[in-house]
C-alpha cells in the first residue's frame, strides 16, 4: 500500500477552505495540473482510517478513491481527519475536494453533497455485553425492551434505521465514534452498539475484549436503506469532478480492480461487499429507491 499523508483537519481548515471544492467546470484539471487530491475522511474501520501504528491512511474506501483518482491522472493522496458529522460540511465548505468513508447515499445526504455511483454495499450489525443478556438478536429486539439503552455514532443512518423498527428515540446514547461505541457497552453505559456489520466486526476484533461480544445471528431488517451502497461525495458544484470520478470508477470495476481491492480488504469481500452492474445508481438511492 503507497504512503498516504494525513493531516488534521483544524490545522489545514484555512489553506484548503481557498483551494477546496466548489470550483466549477476546471476542477478536475486544476487537480491534474496539481497532482495531489484532498480527501476528508473519518475514523472509522474498515472503511477508511488512520493505522495508529503506521500512522498511514487505510481502508477499503481510502483504497478505492486512490486508485480512481490514479486512473483520473491524480498521483498524490492527502488525507484529513475529522468527526463524521464533519464530511459533508467540510467538503461543502471547500476544505476537501471529496470525502470518503463508504458513506451510505441516503436522500437527506443528497441535498447537501453530490455522490458519485455507489462502489460497495454492507449490511447491519450489533456488538452486546458477553453472553447477550438481553437476547439481542435484531433491531425489533431493541424496540421489544425499552429499558434497552443502544449506542450510537453521530449522524450515522442507525438513528433512522432503528426508529423504523419501532426503536423509541429516548433509548438512544450518541457517542463521537465507534470505539466509544463499544466502549459505552463495555462500561455498561449502553446495553448495544448499532452500526454497519464491516464496522462493528473490525472494531470488536480490535478491542479484543471478553466484556463484549458481536451478534453472529444478527437478522438483517427489512426497511428501505439496508442494505447499504457506500459512495464517494464531492461538492455540490463539482458535478465535473464527479462525473469524472465515476467514469474512471467504472473502468476499475469492469477491469476488476474494485474486486480486488474488496478482496485484499480487512473486513470485506468482492463476494459480499461489490456491486453488481445495474443494481442500483446515485440517482435512485437519492430519490429514496434501491432493491435492497
Amino acid at each position: 500500500m503507497r504512503k498516504i499523508s494525513i493531516l488534521l483537519t483544524f490545522a489545514a481548515a484555512l489553506v484548503l477552505s481557498a483551494c477546496g471544492g466548489g470550483g466549477g467546470e476546471d476542477r478536475v484539471a486544476e487537480l491534474q495540473e496539481s497532482g495531489t487530491v484532498n480527501i476528508g475522511f473519518a475514523n472509522e474501520p474498515p472503511y477508511a482510517y488512520e493505522n495508529s501504528e503506521t500512522g498511514e491512511l487505510e481502508g477499503a474506501a481510502i483504497d478505492i478513491a486512490t486508485a480512481v483518482f490514479e486512473e483520473m491522472g491524480v498521483e498524490n493522496v492527502e488525507g484529513h481527519l475529522t468527526d463524521w458529522g464533519e464530511l459533508i460540511p467540510g467538503v461543502q465548505a471547500g476544505q476537501y475536494d471529496v470525502i470518503t468513508a463508504a458513506m451510505a447515499i441516503q436522500p437527506d445526504r443528497c441535498e447537501n453533497a453530490l455522490f458519485a455511483e455507489p462502489e460497495m454495499q454492507y449490511g447491519e450489525g450489533l456488538v452486546v455485553a458477553a453472553d447477550n443478556p438481553h437476547d439481542l438478536h435484531s433491531y425489533a429486539d431493541i424496540a421489544d425492551n425499552p429499558d434497552v439503552t443502544a449506542a450510537l455514532m453521530e449522524g450515522t443512518t442507525q438513528f433512522e434505521f432503528l426508529e423504523s423498527e419501532g426503536v423509541d428515540s429516548e433509548q438512544f446514547m450518541s457517542v463521537a465514534d465507534i470505539p466509544g461505541q463499544l466502549s459505552a457497552v463495555q462500561s455498561g453505559n449502553a446495553d448495544v452498539a448499532a452500526a454497519t456489520g464491516p464496522t462493528l466486526r473490525s472494531a470488536y476484533e480490535s478491542l479484543g475484549s471478553d466484556a463484549v461480544e458481536i451478534v453472529e445471528d444478527f437478522e438483517q431488517p427489512d426497511i428501505e436503506g439496508i442494505p447499504s451502497f457506500g459512495a464517494a461525495a464531492f461538492n455540490l458544484e463539482d458535478e465535473e469532478l464527479r462525473d469524472a470520478y465515476n467514469e474512471a470508477l467504472a473502468t476499475l470495476i469492469e477491469d476488476g480492480t474494485i474486486d480486488e481491492i474488496l478482496d485484499n480488504s480487512e473486513g470485506f469481500t468482492a463476494e459480499e461487499n461489490r456491486v453488481e452492474a445495474g443494481t442500483v445508481t446515485a440517482a435512485e438511492l437519492c430519490e429514496g429507491g434501491s432493491e435492497g
